[in-house]
């Protein structure tokens, strides 16, 4: 008993070694992956202080003559300085202009529906035995995925899958559709005080209900 107890000790002490070492190199590859996308995202930036940090040093080594020395030889390549000027100017401007802007997330909101559409499981699994599709296996197997699923018995269902027997429409499925982003955005709009006018690009993303035209238009 005391081998296999030292055993088990050791095989254990073996496995959390090897879970902090694959923990520590996905925290590794996590950082070198934030760190890839800052150097690419700012490396514009981060040449331009460079070159200001050069300029700066060479700078502050320059004495009288070396001034008066570089303003003759800016004064006898005035064109050519001009020229360069521009051409650096002009591709700030298009790197300004074409860059990513930030997005900002102003506030979020989530549709909550009438308790009317309140859905326990064992409301749920009654439902379903009262539509007569489900035999007693399908309703076990239902009543275990509820269990073991996470959802709560504060879990709401759409209007159409509490009606006996179901309403399976497209006319049920966008009632559902528009009740949820409607809902939604009715609320976000009156929380942030923004006229939906203003709202320039709609994203919508829904798994089931695909009609056509689409949903954001």
């Amino acid at each position: 008993m005391d081998g296999a107890r030292e055993l088990r000790i050791g095989g254990g002490g073996g496995g959390g070694d090897g879970s902090v070492q694959v923990q520590n190199r996905q925290t590794l590859s996590v950082n070198l992956k934030l760190g890839y996308h800052y150097l690419v995202s700012n490396f514009l930036i981060l040449c331009l202080l460079a070159l200001a940090v050069v300029i700066s040093v060479e700078a502050s080594q320059m004495n009288q003559n070396d001034l008066l020395q570089l303003w003759t030889h800016v004064q006898s390549n005035v064109v050519t300085i001009t020229i360069c000027s521009a051409v650096l100017v002009s591709g700030l401007t298009v790197y300004v202009m074409t860059r990513p802007r930030p997005v900002y997330m102003v506030d979020s909101s989530c549709y909550l529906p009438p308790d009317h559409l309140k859905a326990p499981s064992t409301m749920f699994i009654d439902h379903a035995r009262q539509i007569g599709y489900f035999d007693d296996a399908a309703l076990e197997f239902q009543r275990m995925i509820l269990e073991r699923s996470g959802l709560g018995e504060e879990t709401y269902v759409c209007e159409a899958m509490i009606h006996v027997p179901l309403r399976i429409s497209m006319a049920a499925a966008r009632e559902e559709a528009e009740q949820v982003m409607f809902g939604a955005l009715d609320n976000l709009f009156a929380n942030t005080n923004v006229d939906p006018k203003d709202v320039g690009i709609l994203v919508v993303n829904c798994s089931i209900f695909c009609p056509t035209p689409s949903l954001s238009q």
